[in-house]
Protein backbone atom coordinates (compact mmCIF):
# COMPACT_ATOMS: atom_id res chain seq x y z
CA UNK A 1 0.00 0.00 0.00
CA UNK A 2 2.65 2.25 0.74
CA UNK A 3 4.08 1.81 -2.52
CA UNK A 4 0.93 2.95 -4.23
CA UNK A 5 0.56 6.02 -1.65
CA UNK A 6 3.76 7.07 -2.58
CA UNK A 7 2.87 6.80 -6.27
CA UNK A 8 -0.45 8.23 -6.35
CA UNK A 9 -2.07 10.20 -3.55
CA UNK A 10 -5.72 10.54 -4.00
CA UNK A 11 -7.39 10.60 -7.51
CA UNK A 12 -9.10 13.71 -9.30
CA UNK A 13 -10.80 11.22 -11.95
CA UNK A 14 -14.34 11.25 -12.29
CA UNK A 15 -15.71 8.32 -9.99
CA UNK A 16 -16.48 5.05 -12.07
CA UNK A 17 -18.53 2.31 -11.13
CA UNK A 18 -17.62 -1.19 -11.74
CA UNK A 19 -20.56 -3.78 -11.83
CA UNK A 20 -21.62 -6.21 -8.68
CA UNK A 21 -21.55 -9.52 -9.20
CA UNK A 22 -23.53 -11.04 -6.50
CA UNK A 23 -24.42 -13.67 -7.78
CA UNK A 24 -20.65 -15.48 -8.10
CA UNK A 25 -20.56 -17.63 -4.68
CA UNK A 26 -17.18 -15.78 -3.54
CA UNK A 27 -19.64 -12.41 -2.83
CA UNK A 28 -21.00 -14.56 -0.21
CA UNK A 29 -17.93 -15.47 1.77
CA UNK A 30 -17.66 -14.04 5.08
CA UNK A 31 -14.16 -14.24 5.21
CA UNK A 32 -13.52 -13.08 1.46
CA UNK A 33 -15.40 -9.88 2.78
CA UNK A 34 -13.64 -9.60 6.14
CA UNK A 35 -10.71 -9.62 4.45
CA UNK A 36 -11.57 -7.05 1.90
CA UNK A 37 -13.24 -5.10 4.99
CA UNK A 38 -9.55 -4.77 6.52
CA UNK A 39 -8.67 -3.74 3.20
CA UNK A 40 -10.58 -0.66 3.19
CA UNK A 41 -11.26 -0.02 6.53
CA UNK A 42 -7.49 0.44 7.17
CA UNK A 43 -7.59 2.97 3.76
CA UNK A 44 -10.60 4.87 5.94
CA UNK A 45 -8.81 4.54 8.96
CA UNK A 46 -5.77 6.98 7.47
CA UNK A 47 -8.12 9.60 5.63
CA UNK A 48 -11.10 10.12 7.43
CA UNK A 49 -12.62 12.25 5.15
CA UNK A 50 -16.02 10.69 5.41
CA UNK A 51 -16.32 11.07 9.10
CA UNK A 52 -19.34 13.96 8.91
CA UNK A 53 -21.76 12.00 6.42
CA UNK A 54 -23.48 9.21 8.73
CA UNK A 55 -22.48 7.07 11.27
CA UNK A 56 -20.60 4.16 10.14
CA UNK A 57 -17.77 6.11 9.40
CA UNK A 58 -17.78 7.04 13.53
CA UNK A 59 -18.79 4.28 14.51
CA UNK A 60 -15.38 2.83 12.42
CA UNK A 61 -13.10 5.19 13.66
CA UNK A 62 -14.64 4.57 17.37
CA UNK A 63 -14.17 1.28 17.02
CA UNK A 64 -10.03 2.03 15.96
CA UNK A 65 -9.54 4.70 18.26
CA UNK A 66 -11.05 2.32 21.41
CA UNK A 67 -8.81 -0.34 20.84
CA UNK A 68 -5.93 -1.59 22.40
CA UNK A 69 -3.45 -0.87 19.26
CA UNK A 70 -5.34 2.27 17.76
CA UNK A 71 -4.96 0.46 14.60
CA UNK A 72 -7.45 -1.50 12.63
CA UNK A 73 -5.73 -4.81 13.70
CA UNK A 74 -7.17 -4.48 17.14
CA UNK A 75 -10.85 -4.18 16.63
CA UNK A 76 -12.92 -7.26 16.97
CA UNK A 77 -13.92 -8.74 13.10
CA UNK A 78 -16.95 -9.75 14.66
CA UNK A 79 -17.44 -5.80 15.41
CA UNK A 80 -17.37 -4.66 11.36
CA UNK A 81 -21.09 -5.38 11.14
CA UNK A 82 -21.67 -2.60 13.37
CA UNK A 83 -20.20 -0.30 10.36
CA UNK A 84 -22.62 -2.27 7.60
CA UNK A 85 -25.24 -1.81 9.68
CA UNK A 86 -25.16 2.15 10.15
CA UNK A 87 -24.64 2.31 6.20
CA UNK A 88 -28.31 3.12 4.01
CA UNK A 89 -26.44 3.31 0.88
CA UNK A 90 -26.43 7.21 0.01
CA UNK A 91 -23.58 6.91 -1.77
CA UNK A 92 -22.25 10.16 -0.94
CA UNK A 93 -18.95 8.91 0.42
CA UNK A 94 -18.30 7.08 -3.38
CA UNK A 95 -19.76 9.91 -5.38
CA UNK A 96 -18.69 13.10 -3.24
CA UNK A 97 -15.83 12.69 -0.93
CA UNK A 98 -13.46 9.20 -1.38
CA UNK A 99 -10.36 9.75 -3.27
CA UNK A 100 -9.84 6.50 -3.80
CA UNK A 101 -12.32 5.04 -5.89
CA UNK A 102 -11.96 4.03 -9.00
CA UNK A 103 -10.19 4.74 -11.59
CA UNK A 104 -7.49 5.10 -8.38
CA UNK A 105 -5.33 1.84 -7.68
CA UNK A 106 -7.25 1.17 -4.29
CA UNK A 107 -10.27 0.85 -6.30
CA UNK A 108 -12.44 1.77 -3.21
CA UNK A 109 -16.56 1.12 -3.55
CA UNK A 110 -17.56 1.52 0.46
CA UNK A 111 -21.13 1.77 -0.33
CA UNK A 112 -21.08 -1.37 -2.46
CA UNK A 113 -18.68 -3.16 0.19
CA UNK A 114 -21.73 -2.26 3.07
CA UNK A 115 -24.29 -4.10 0.60
CA UNK A 116 -22.17 -7.19 0.68
CA UNK A 117 -21.78 -7.37 4.35
CA UNK A 118 -26.04 -6.48 4.34
CA UNK A 119 -26.36 -9.45 1.91
CA UNK A 120 -24.58 -11.63 4.17
CA UNK A 121 -25.47 -10.76 7.19
CA UNK A 122 -29.12 -10.85 5.18
CA UNK A 123 -29.17 -14.63 4.33
CA UNK A 124 -27.00 -15.19 8.04
CA UNK A 125 -30.65 -14.00 9.30
CA UNK A 126 -28.06 -12.66 12.23
CA UNK A 127 -30.80 -10.23 14.21
CA UNK A 128 -33.21 -11.24 16.14
CA UNK A 129 -36.53 -12.57 15.27
CA UNK A 130 -38.62 -9.37 15.69
CA UNK A 131 -36.16 -7.14 14.00
CA UNK A 132 -35.96 -9.30 10.94
CA UNK A 133 -39.97 -10.04 11.23
CA UNK A 134 -40.14 -5.94 11.32
CA UNK A 135 -37.40 -4.89 8.62
CA UNK A 136 -39.06 -7.48 6.26
CA UNK A 137 -42.81 -5.76 6.34
CA UNK A 138 -41.20 -2.45 6.61
CA UNK A 139 -39.04 -3.21 3.10
CA UNK A 140 -42.38 -5.11 1.62
CA UNK A 141 -43.85 -0.97 1.19
CA UNK A 142 -46.54 -2.28 -1.23
CA UNK A 143 -47.93 -4.95 0.63
CA UNK A 144 -47.71 -2.87 3.85
CA UNK A 145 -49.36 -0.22 2.08
CA UNK A 146 -52.53 -2.08 0.80
CA UNK A 147 -52.84 -3.84 4.28
CA UNK A 148 -52.26 -0.47 6.03
CA UNK A 149 -55.37 0.96 3.63
CA UNK A 150 -57.83 -1.89 5.10
CA UNK A 151 -60.56 0.39 6.86
CA UNK A 152 -60.35 -1.61 10.03
CA UNK A 153 -56.23 -1.68 10.00
CA UNK A 154 -56.69 2.25 9.06
CA UNK A 155 -58.76 3.38 11.85
CA UNK A 156 -56.60 1.49 14.45
CA UNK A 157 -53.55 2.19 13.08
CA UNK A 158 -54.57 6.22 13.47
CA UNK A 159 -55.61 6.03 16.68
CA UNK A 160 -52.24 4.22 17.77
CA UNK A 161 -49.92 6.95 15.94
CA UNK A 162 -52.15 9.75 17.15
CA UNK A 163 -51.76 8.66 21.11
CA UNK A 164 -48.23 8.35 22.59
CA UNK A 165 -48.57 5.95 25.09
CA UNK A 166 -50.49 3.56 22.60
CA UNK A 167 -47.16 4.12 20.07
CA UNK A 168 -44.59 3.01 23.20
CA UNK A 169 -46.43 -0.47 23.61
CA UNK A 170 -46.89 -0.68 19.81
CA UNK A 171 -43.02 0.55 19.49
CA UNK A 172 -41.92 -2.65 22.30
CA UNK A 173 -43.83 -5.01 19.87
CA UNK A 174 -42.76 -4.28 16.65
CA UNK A 175 -39.36 -2.77 16.65
CA UNK A 176 -40.60 1.03 15.54
CA UNK A 177 -39.21 3.60 17.52
CA UNK A 178 -42.27 4.93 19.10
CA UNK A 179 -40.95 8.88 18.31
CA UNK A 180 -40.52 8.02 14.97
CA UNK A 181 -41.99 10.24 12.36
CA UNK A 182 -44.45 7.32 11.05
CA UNK A 183 -45.81 7.69 7.88
CA UNK A 184 -49.98 8.58 6.63
CA UNK A 185 -51.62 5.81 4.39
CA UNK A 186 -53.89 7.43 2.08
CA UNK A 187 -56.58 5.36 1.59
CA UNK A 188 -58.61 7.08 -1.75
CA UNK A 189 -57.48 9.51 -3.75
CA UNK A 190 -58.87 10.55 -7.06
CA UNK A 191 -56.14 10.28 -9.72
CA UNK A 192 -56.12 13.53 -12.02
CA UNK A 193 -56.34 12.65 -15.43
CA UNK A 194 -54.65 15.49 -17.74
CA UNK A 195 -55.78 16.89 -20.93
CA UNK A 196 -54.27 15.52 -24.32
CA UNK A 197 -51.98 17.51 -25.70
CA UNK A 198 -52.93 18.47 -29.30
CA UNK A 199 -49.09 18.70 -30.83
CA UNK A 200 -46.13 17.34 -28.33
CA UNK A 201 -42.76 18.81 -29.27
CA UNK A 202 -39.74 16.68 -28.83
CA UNK A 203 -36.08 17.76 -28.26
CA UNK A 204 -33.07 16.24 -28.25
CA UNK A 205 -32.89 14.26 -24.65
CA UNK A 206 -36.95 14.52 -24.01
CA UNK A 207 -39.72 13.32 -26.15
CA UNK A 208 -42.56 15.27 -24.60
CA UNK A 209 -44.43 12.23 -23.45
CA UNK A 210 -43.67 11.07 -19.45
CA UNK A 211 -44.89 8.03 -17.91
CA UNK A 212 -45.04 9.07 -14.05
CA UNK A 213 -43.48 6.10 -12.49
CA UNK A 214 -45.02 6.30 -9.09
CA UNK A 215 -43.42 4.14 -6.64
CA UNK A 216 -44.75 3.15 -3.39
CA UNK A 217 -44.46 6.57 -1.81
CA UNK A 218 -47.20 8.16 -4.02
CA UNK A 219 -49.30 5.09 -4.76
CA UNK A 220 -49.40 4.45 -0.53
CA UNK A 221 -48.41 7.59 1.15
CA UNK A 222 -48.89 10.77 -0.77
CA UNK A 223 -51.11 10.05 -4.35
CA UNK A 224 -51.53 13.74 -4.53
CA UNK A 225 -47.95 14.48 -5.00
CA UNK A 226 -48.61 12.25 -8.73
CA UNK A 227 -51.27 14.77 -9.38
CA UNK A 228 -48.69 17.60 -8.82
CA UNK A 229 -46.50 16.50 -11.09
CA UNK A 230 -49.31 15.83 -13.87
CA UNK A 231 -50.53 19.22 -13.87
CA UNK A 232 -46.70 20.81 -13.98
CA UNK A 233 -46.39 18.84 -16.83
CA UNK A 234 -49.54 19.43 -18.27
CA UNK A 235 -49.20 23.04 -17.68
CA UNK A 236 -45.88 22.97 -19.46
CA UNK A 237 -47.02 20.90 -22.61
CA UNK A 238 -45.96 17.81 -22.02
CA UNK A 239 -48.43 14.94 -22.88
CA UNK A 240 -48.34 12.96 -19.17
CA UNK A 241 -50.04 9.43 -17.83
CA UNK A 242 -49.87 7.60 -14.46
CA UNK A 243 -48.13 4.15 -14.93
CA UNK A 244 -50.45 1.70 -14.11
CA UNK A 245 -49.60 -1.95 -12.40
CA UNK A 246 -46.25 -0.68 -11.14
CA UNK A 247 -44.21 -1.96 -8.17
CA UNK A 248 -41.77 -0.62 -5.72
CA UNK A 249 -38.59 -0.09 -7.71
CA UNK A 250 -36.39 -2.28 -4.99
CA UNK A 251 -34.13 0.45 -2.74
CA UNK A 252 -35.90 -0.99 0.47
CA UNK A 253 -34.81 -4.25 -0.21
CA UNK A 254 -31.52 -3.61 -1.13
CA UNK A 255 -30.99 -1.32 1.41
CA UNK A 256 -32.03 -4.47 3.48
CA UNK A 257 -29.75 -7.07 1.69
CA UNK A 258 -32.36 -8.93 -0.03
CA UNK A 259 -30.59 -9.48 -3.41
CA UNK A 260 -33.56 -11.83 -4.33
CA UNK A 261 -35.77 -9.54 -3.61
CA UNK A 262 -34.68 -6.82 -5.28
CA UNK A 263 -34.55 -8.95 -8.46
CA UNK A 264 -37.76 -10.32 -8.49
CA UNK A 265 -39.27 -6.31 -8.71
CA UNK A 266 -36.81 -5.62 -11.31
CA UNK A 267 -38.28 -8.46 -13.25
CA UNK A 268 -41.64 -7.31 -12.61
CA UNK A 269 -41.15 -3.58 -13.38
CA UNK A 270 -38.65 -4.15 -16.15
CA UNK A 271 -41.22 -4.96 -19.02
CA UNK A 272 -43.66 -2.29 -17.84
CA UNK A 273 -41.34 0.55 -18.04
CA UNK A 274 -39.94 -0.78 -21.68
CA UNK A 275 -43.42 -0.98 -22.80
CA UNK A 276 -43.72 2.88 -22.09
CA UNK A 277 -40.87 3.66 -24.00
CA UNK A 278 -41.55 1.84 -26.96
CA UNK A 279 -44.29 3.66 -27.14
CA UNK A 280 -42.71 7.04 -27.38
CA UNK A 281 -42.33 8.14 -23.25
CA UNK A 282 -39.61 9.15 -21.22
CA UNK A 283 -40.00 7.74 -17.25
CA UNK A 284 -40.08 10.02 -14.85
CA UNK A 285 -40.14 9.36 -10.59
CA UNK A 286 -40.87 12.14 -8.61
CA UNK A 287 -38.16 10.27 -5.41
CA UNK A 288 -34.66 10.73 -6.03
CA UNK A 289 -34.08 6.92 -4.67
CA UNK A 290 -36.56 4.88 -7.16
CA UNK A 291 -34.35 7.28 -10.59
CA UNK A 292 -31.46 6.24 -8.41
CA UNK A 293 -32.10 2.68 -8.72
CA UNK A 294 -32.85 2.39 -12.54
CA UNK A 295 -29.56 4.67 -13.47
CA UNK A 296 -27.02 3.22 -10.94
CA UNK A 297 -28.06 0.16 -8.46
CA UNK A 298 -30.10 -1.51 -10.95
CA UNK A 299 -27.48 -1.38 -14.04
CA UNK A 300 -24.59 -2.43 -11.59
CA UNK A 301 -26.33 -5.58 -10.44
CA UNK A 302 -27.27 -6.80 -13.72
CA UNK A 303 -24.53 -5.84 -15.95
CA UNK A 304 -25.89 -8.14 -19.00
CA UNK A 305 -29.41 -7.27 -18.62
CA UNK A 306 -29.43 -4.85 -21.97
CA UNK A 307 -33.25 -3.84 -21.43
CA UNK A 308 -32.35 -1.98 -17.85
CA UNK A 309 -29.86 -0.06 -20.09
CA UNK A 310 -32.33 1.38 -22.35
CA UNK A 311 -34.43 2.50 -19.35
CA UNK A 312 -31.36 4.05 -17.77
CA UNK A 313 -31.58 5.80 -20.66
CA UNK A 314 -35.28 7.05 -20.65
CA UNK A 315 -35.70 7.71 -16.85
CA UNK A 316 -35.41 10.96 -15.74
CA UNK A 317 -35.67 13.36 -12.26
CA UNK A 318 -38.41 15.55 -13.17
CA UNK A 319 -36.20 19.05 -12.36
CA UNK A 320 -33.86 17.35 -14.71
CA UNK A 321 -36.66 16.41 -17.41
CA UNK A 322 -38.40 20.31 -17.05
CA UNK A 323 -34.34 21.88 -16.94
CA UNK A 324 -33.67 19.83 -20.50
CA UNK A 325 -37.10 21.02 -21.79
CA UNK A 326 -35.67 25.07 -20.36
CA UNK A 327 -32.41 24.57 -22.21
CA UNK A 328 -34.80 24.73 -25.50
CA UNK A 329 -37.42 27.63 -24.42
CA UNK A 330 -40.10 24.93 -23.02
CA UNK A 331 -40.38 25.34 -20.00
CA UNK A 332 -43.79 27.61 -19.00
CA UNK A 333 -42.36 30.85 -17.09
CA UNK A 334 -45.75 32.22 -16.27
CA UNK A 335 -45.89 32.26 -12.52
CA UNK A 336 -49.14 33.70 -10.78
CA UNK A 337 -47.15 33.77 -7.88
CA UNK A 338 -44.04 34.35 -5.63
CA UNK A 339 -42.97 31.48 -3.28
CA UNK A 340 -40.75 33.64 -0.68
CA UNK A 341 -37.90 32.39 1.16
CA UNK A 342 -37.71 28.22 0.72
CA UNK A 343 -35.09 25.92 2.51
CA UNK A 344 -34.37 23.81 0.36
CA UNK A 345 -32.72 20.08 1.65
CA UNK A 346 -30.85 18.60 -1.55
CA UNK A 347 -31.90 14.77 -0.80
CA UNK A 348 -28.43 12.97 -1.09
CA UNK A 349 -29.31 9.81 -3.85
CA UNK A 350 -30.42 13.43 -6.51
CA UNK A 351 -26.58 14.53 -5.55
CA UNK A 352 -25.33 11.36 -6.68
CA UNK A 353 -27.68 11.10 -10.05
CA UNK A 354 -24.46 13.95 -10.80
CA UNK A 355 -27.45 16.30 -12.64
CA UNK A 356 -26.63 18.92 -10.88
CA UNK A 357 -28.81 21.57 -8.65
CA UNK A 358 -31.70 21.62 -11.13
CA UNK A 359 -34.72 22.09 -8.60
CA UNK A 360 -33.03 24.65 -7.30
CA UNK A 361 -32.06 26.34 -10.31
CA UNK A 362 -36.06 26.52 -11.70
CA UNK A 363 -37.03 27.25 -8.44
CA UNK A 364 -34.89 30.66 -8.33
CA UNK A 365 -36.85 31.59 -11.95
CA UNK A 366 -40.26 31.80 -10.23
CA UNK A 367 -39.89 35.74 -9.43
CA UNK A 368 -38.99 37.07 -5.97
CA UNK A 369 -38.00 33.78 -4.37
CA UNK A 370 -34.81 32.91 -2.88
CA UNK A 371 -33.55 29.47 -2.22
CA UNK A 372 -31.32 28.85 0.23
CA UNK A 373 -29.82 25.06 -0.41
CA UNK A 374 -28.89 22.74 2.40
CA UNK A 375 -26.42 19.64 1.29
CA UNK A 376 -26.54 17.62 4.19
CA UNK A 377 -28.30 14.20 4.44
CA UNK A 378 -31.78 14.22 6.67
CA UNK A 379 -30.93 10.82 8.17
CA UNK A 380 -34.39 9.23 7.40
CA UNK A 381 -32.72 7.01 4.55
CA UNK A 382 -36.14 4.60 4.19
CA UNK A 383 -36.60 2.76 7.08
CA UNK A 384 -33.11 3.74 9.22
CA UNK A 385 -34.96 6.45 11.16
CA UNK A 386 -38.07 4.61 12.45
CA UNK A 387 -36.19 1.88 13.31
CA UNK A 388 -35.36 1.59 17.49
CA UNK A 389 -31.93 0.74 17.36
CA UNK A 390 -30.79 3.91 14.78
CA UNK A 391 -33.79 6.36 15.22
CA UNK A 392 -31.78 8.35 17.75
CA UNK A 393 -28.77 8.43 15.34
CA UNK A 394 -30.89 9.84 12.30
CA UNK A 395 -32.12 12.76 14.92
CA UNK A 396 -28.79 13.41 14.64
CA UNK A 397 -27.72 13.62 11.37
CA UNK A 398 -30.79 15.38 11.15
CA UNK A 399 -30.16 17.83 13.33
CA UNK A 400 -27.76 20.02 11.41
CA UNK A 401 -30.09 20.39 8.52
CA UNK A 402 -33.57 21.15 10.80
CA UNK A 403 -30.99 24.08 12.78
CA UNK A 404 -30.72 25.66 9.51
CA UNK A 405 -34.33 25.12 8.32
CA UNK A 406 -35.76 27.08 11.29
CA UNK A 407 -32.68 29.85 11.58
CA UNK A 408 -33.68 30.34 7.80
CA UNK A 409 -37.11 31.06 8.78
CA UNK A 410 -37.91 30.23 5.50
CA UNK A 411 -42.01 30.40 4.18
CA UNK A 412 -41.02 26.72 3.00
CA UNK A 413 -39.16 23.87 3.68
CA UNK A 414 -38.80 21.04 0.79
CA UNK A 415 -36.74 18.53 -0.33
CA UNK A 416 -36.87 16.53 -3.52
CA UNK A 417 -36.80 13.40 -1.14
CA UNK A 418 -40.24 13.46 0.57
CA UNK A 419 -39.06 11.55 3.56
CA UNK A 420 -36.31 13.86 4.49
CA UNK A 421 -39.05 16.77 4.33
CA UNK A 422 -40.92 15.13 6.72
CA UNK A 423 -38.18 13.88 9.35
CA UNK A 424 -36.32 17.68 9.01
CA UNK A 425 -40.05 18.79 9.88
CA UNK A 426 -39.90 16.10 12.65
CA UNK A 427 -36.58 17.68 14.03
CA UNK A 428 -37.60 21.06 13.56
CA UNK A 429 -38.16 23.01 16.39
CA UNK A 430 -40.14 25.52 14.49
CA UNK A 431 -42.21 22.97 12.43
CA UNK A 432 -42.60 24.74 8.97
CA UNK A 433 -44.56 23.76 6.15
CA UNK A 434 -43.28 21.42 3.87
CA UNK A 435 -44.02 20.38 0.20
CA UNK A 436 -42.25 18.88 -2.35
CA UNK A 437 -40.88 21.20 -5.13
CA UNK A 438 -43.29 20.17 -7.66
CA UNK A 439 -45.71 21.14 -5.65
CA UNK A 440 -44.42 24.41 -5.02
CA UNK A 441 -44.03 25.01 -8.47
CA UNK A 442 -47.90 24.51 -9.06
CA UNK A 443 -48.26 26.60 -6.56
CA UNK A 444 -46.51 29.16 -8.13
CA UNK A 445 -47.97 28.78 -11.42
CA UNK A 446 -51.78 29.50 -10.05
CA UNK A 447 -52.45 25.24 -11.21
CA UNK A 448 -55.50 24.03 -8.91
Amino acid sequence: MSDIFSEKEGGLEAPTRHPVDWKDPSFMDKEEFLKESERVYDVCHTCRRCVSLCESFPTLFDLIDESETFELDGVDKNDFQKVVDECYMCDLCYQTKCPYVPPHPWALDFPHLMLRGKAIAYEEKNKSLKKRVRDKVLTSTDKLGKFMKLPVVDITYQAISSNGSARKVASKVTGVHADAPWPKFESSVEKYTPKTIEKVTTTEKTTGKVAVYSGCYCRNNDANLANDLLKVMEHNGVEAKLMIDDKCCGMPKLDLGDLKSVESLMEQNTPLLLAEIEQGYDIISLVPSCVLMYKQELPLLFDDNQDLKKIKQHIFDPFEYLSYREDKGLLNKDFKKSLGKIAYQVACHQRVQNIGPKTKELLELIPDTEVQAIERCSGHDGTYAVKEETHNNSVKIARPVSRKVDESEADHLTSDCPLAAKQIQHVSKNKPDSAHPISLIKKAYGVE
